[in-house]
């Protein structure tokens, strides 16, 4: 069935129908290549929303004190809730099987001044937990640390912007800097992928803020991190218990909506990552029907080149081809040209998105990509039905008689 006979006149059938076979392979070429070009896409749109939804840890619950809308257990409404270093240690001591980090923060909006540079940015006083539940990433010397919490030491962290702002091309490191007519040591310089605005943060420990507001325990805001192993379930529970135990704490009714808010990262991340894999499917659905366009595509050419061929079929039937020879022909000659053409739109495709990289970062599509896998598969399903599609009416001409063949017009 493959024997250089065999081959010799395939070539020499795609030589005299040259406009013929590069219509099928064209049809084929092109099916896969949309199909690549179009689950890149979707791949690339995965990779911007880990991108932007991802930055920060997935495992952490959000606390924010609210504004009470319901008169509670003799307190009136509208009342304003407050964090305190005692809300910290309660939920250290009363939460330990789901708590893996903890940090406060309190934002201030400081003048910062270098020598003759000064500039205005956004403080955040936090533990050193705050450094993996935001993933920052340090490039220069370190974050803060336990013995600045204890010492509450006047080092602070600042953003990659800030040290261009004021530092221009000296090393900030060891460096001070003046904050309400106090000299802050600069210990480390981060970087964030979050962009402009978080890398022109500057980050102090939480308990050098509140001795600078003459000893006050007040916090704004307060962030946990849950154990992985917990899930999505674990996540919904911490939350639940979380929300009961500070509306009892602070007197909010259980029905108040305002007194206290909580945002649950995982629960996020879960509603984006189905919203994501809807997406996907649609684009791989998307890329399957042009597959299948494709594969009819080809299907009707090879119909019609049998059909062509019904004349030279019955002649070589006559001369002593059997059914199966004749099957064996027209199909090595389907699967050879879908193969080449089917491996040809898969180079392209490829080669496509890897040129384009983070060009399409503005329509939210970064670095799309196809993996192996399924480029073989769908390369794999195309052959195969590109088989199916020459075995068929080839099954069909083998079935007539010689005398029926050469009779046709």
């Amino acid at each position: 069935m493959f024997s250089r006979d065999r081959w010799q006149e395939i070539f020499e059938t795609i030589r005299k129908n040259k406009l013929r076979t590069i219509l099928s392979g064209f049809t084929v070429a092109l099916g896969i290549f949309i199909f690549i070009v179009l689950f890149g896409f979707g791949n690339g749109l995965k990779n911007s929303f880990e991108e932007f939804f991802l930055d920060d840890a997935t495992n952490t619950l959000w606390l924010y004190p609210g504004v009470t809308s319901k008169a509670y257990r003799g307190f009136k409404d509208n009342r304003r809730i407050e964090f305190d270093n005692s809300d910290l240690i309660d939920i250290q001591e009363n939460f330990a099987f789901f708590l893996e980090r903890i940090t406060p923060r309190i934002n201030r909006r400081e003048v910062l001044g270098y020598k003759n540079k000064s500039n205005s940015y956004y403080t955040r006083a936090v533990t050193p937990a705050h450094q993996y539940i935001e993933k920052t990433v340090i490039m220069k010397g370190r974050f803060i640390n336990q013995k600045d919490l204890e010492e509450k030491n006047k080092n602070i962290v600042i953003g990659r912007l800030v040290e261009q702002d004021l530092f221009k091309n000296e090393n900030p490191i060891g460096k001070y800097v003046e904050i309400k007519e106090s000299a802050f040591k600069v210990v480390g310089v981060f970087q964030d992928k979050s962009g402009d605005r978080e890398e022109r943060l500057v980050y102090l420990p939480y308990t050098t803020r509140q001795l600078l507001e003459k000893t006050n325990d007040k916090i704004d805001q307060i962030i946990v991190s849950f154990k992985p192993e917990l899930g999505y379930v674990g996540a919904l529970a911490f939350e639940r218990q979380l929300r009961d135990f500070f509306k009892n704490k602070k007197v909010i009714d259980p029905s108040d909506k305002s007194g206290l808010y909580i945002r649950n990262t995982a629960e996020m991340v879960k509603q984006n990552q189905q919203f994501a894999a809807t997406l996907q499917i649609i684009v791989a659905i998307v890329g399957f029907g042009t597959l299948i366009a494709g594969i009819i595509g080809i299907s009707n050419i090879m119909v019609f080149v049998v059909k062509e061929r019904t004349k030279e079929l019955g002649v070589r039937k006559a001369l002593g081809a059997t059914p199966i020879s004749v099957v064996g022909m027209i199909l090595h000659e389907s699967i050879f040209i879908t193969t080449i053409s089917g491996i040809f739109g898969l180079l392209i495709g490829v080669f496509v998105l890897s040129r384009l990289g983070d060009q399409l970062e503005q329509y939210f599509i970064l670095n799309p990509y196809v993996d192996t896998l399924t480029a073989f598969i769908a390369t794999f399903s195309l052959i195969f039905f590109g088989a199916v599609a020459g075995y068929i009416p080839a099954k069909r001409a083998a079935s007539i008689k010689p005398i029926v063949a050469l009779r046709d017009e």
